[in-house]
């Protein structure tokens, strides 16, 4: 291996300059100085558990960590100079990397955003806070045609696929949640073993590939999925009917990725590149839709079933709504996924000109749901950059029950955006099946580390809810978050968005719902 022979090469290079020192010049004694240092370093490098660059990079590695010490200074530069627009990310993966490390700790200073930039968005303090609560809430997923309901954490692991993730990655994520009591979304790639070893909860979601549960044409098993479903830590059953990075068309792994362990867990063959389709089998309208996830949660033994979407149409979700009344049920849960989440591969225009964002996605389905009245039976999932505290609270005052993190997630298990996935060459071993780079991600620490960010990051949330006077999350208002309009004034959530009442569109729908609410058919996903 070359990392290890590069630093066996070291280590008698620095034997040579030893004995030149002492047959040719005294001064060969700093070469062998040096090359005996970098041979110890890459040794320590070797041998380290925390910290995989190191692992798979001993030495060199290093130049990493010293940009990383440097880096506020040379954000701040850039900044300042226009040089880079998305400061954001960066921004976030500090706020993860702290909170999975433990060392979250607080600023001196105060901020440095712009708060008067138009957009600039701020929750509303109260002047009477009230105490943190000690247990964080939980949120009880199952409706009425629900026998089995389960209690979903505030923040969970959302869905990223086996075969994208490596071994590794999945076990450090499950033995997180096991260890935090929080979820983890299978993503479209099956169970594997490493879903189900330690003993985390899962939420399996189905595909338009239907891995797992898959005939041999690439249709639906029900037998298979029936057995897949009624494993102890599948708790909840959920169908992708889209994602945030690419809503419309289908996921893709390579074929360098699908090794044999993969075909396996897929039912597909091995080492040809998985492409799913860009649609479903199993439903062709909203009623089949509807008539489908309940059958999914008959199949489930009783357990929690709903579905996934980057929202598009508003008039297509309110055919969906309209199909639930008229059929009588209804998912237990909804994931709504924002455009500008997705941490899969994407072409680039789908990620930065398809789908709608996680604000007005989030708000046209609470509010389709409320006024159609069934907002009280399904529980609404959120996914799309959310990272921190703020966050999470933010979308809770917009509608959500829960939410579900991916790519802070990933940096909690050690990701750097490297943006080498699909090269199956991620110098982390997060996005690998390269059995060598996937091995140095240690399980033990990077699953502490996941426990660590998603404690962290509810505590936060309960933190931020406490400062605005409330204890729990059916308190939030959409008046307690305000945004800068222009540079003169302000205005809340509830002043900038219509929130219908329940019922509402079924006594007399408001003009701004009526021409979809009256377009929108049961039996056609018209646009």
């Amino acid at each position: 291996m070359i990392r290890i022979g590069s630093v066996t090469l070291a280590l008698l290079a620095a034997l040579v300059g030893a004995g030149l020192t002492v047959w040719v010049s005294p001064w060969w004694w700093i070469a062998a100085a040096l090359l005996a240092a970098l041979g110890l370093l890459g040794v320590r490098d070797l041998t380290q558990r925390h910290h995989t660059v190191l692992r798979n990079y001993p030495v060199i590695g290093h130049a990493r960590f010293l940009m990383e010490a440097v880096r506020p200074e040379l954000q701040q530069y850039f900044v300042e100079r226009n040089f880079d627009g998305r400061p954001f990310d960066r921004d976030v993966r500090s706020i993860v990397y702290q909170r999975a490390k433990g060392t979250d700790a607080e600023e001196p200073f105060g901020t440095e955003r712009d708060v008067y930039r138009t957009g600039h968005e701020f929750l509303v303090p109260s002047m009477a806070p009230c105490p943190v609560p000690d247990i964080p809430p939980r949120v009880r997923i199952g409706g009425p045609d629900c026998t089995r309901p389960y209690d979903m954490a505030l923040l969970n692991v959302s869905a990223m696929s086996f075969g994208s993730l490596s071994s590794n990655a999945v076990l450090a994520l499950n033995t997180g949640a096991a260890g935090g009591r929080f979820a983890q979304d299978t993503g479209e790639g099956g169970i594997s073993d490493y879903h189900l070893r330690p003993g985390g909860d899962l939420v399996w979601e189905i595909g338009t590939g239907y891995f797992g549960c898959r005939t041999e044409d690439g249709g639906f098993d029900a037998d298979k999925f029936a057995e897949g479903a009624a494993r102890e830590q599948v708790k909840c059953v959920s169908l992708k009917l889209s994602q945030g990075a690419k809503p419309g068309i289908g996921g893709v792994l390579p074929g360098s990725k699908v090794n044999a362990e993969i075909a396996a867990v897929r039912g597909v063959p091995e080492g040809r590149t998985v492409v799913s389709p860009p649609y479903h089998q199993v439903f062709s309208t909203p009623r089949e839709l509807v008539r489908f996830v309940a059958r999914m949660r008959d199949l489930a033994g009783g357990k929690p079933a709903g579905f996934k979407l980057c929202v598009g149409s508003r008039q297509q979700f309110l055919a969906v709504c309209k199909a639930m009344a008229e059929e009588g049920t209804a998912p237990d849960f909804i994931i709504v996924d924002g455009a500008e989440g997705g941490t899969g591969a994407a072409p680039l225009e789908f990620a930065d000109h398809v789908g709608m964002p996680l604000t007005e996605g989030l708000l046209t389905v609470h509010n389709a749901l409320v006024g159609t009245g069934l907002r009280d039976r399904v529980k609404i999932g959120v996914s799309g950059k959310v990272a921190t505290g703020a966050d999470l609270v933010k979308r809770l005052l917009q509608g959500a029950d829960y939410a579900n993190s991916a790519r802070a997630m990933m940096f909690a298990v050690g990701c750097i955006q490297a943006q080498r996935c699909h090269t199956n060459k991620c110098p982390t071993g997060v996005t690998t099946q390269d059995p060598r780079r996937a091995r140095a991600l240690n399980v033990a620490d990077k699953s502490v580390r996941v426990q660590r960010f998603q404690q962290a990051t509810v505590d936060s949330a309960l933190q931020i809810m406490a400062s605005m006077g409330v204890t729990h999350p059916d308190r939030l208002r959409p008046h307690m978050l305000r945004r800068r309009t222009t540079p003169q004034s302000l205005r809340s959530f509830e002043e900038m968005y219509e929130w219908l009442a329940p019922g509402q569109l079924l006594t007399g729908p408001p003009p701004s719902w009526a021409a979809d609410w009256e377009a929108a058919d049961p039996d056609h996903f018209t646009v």
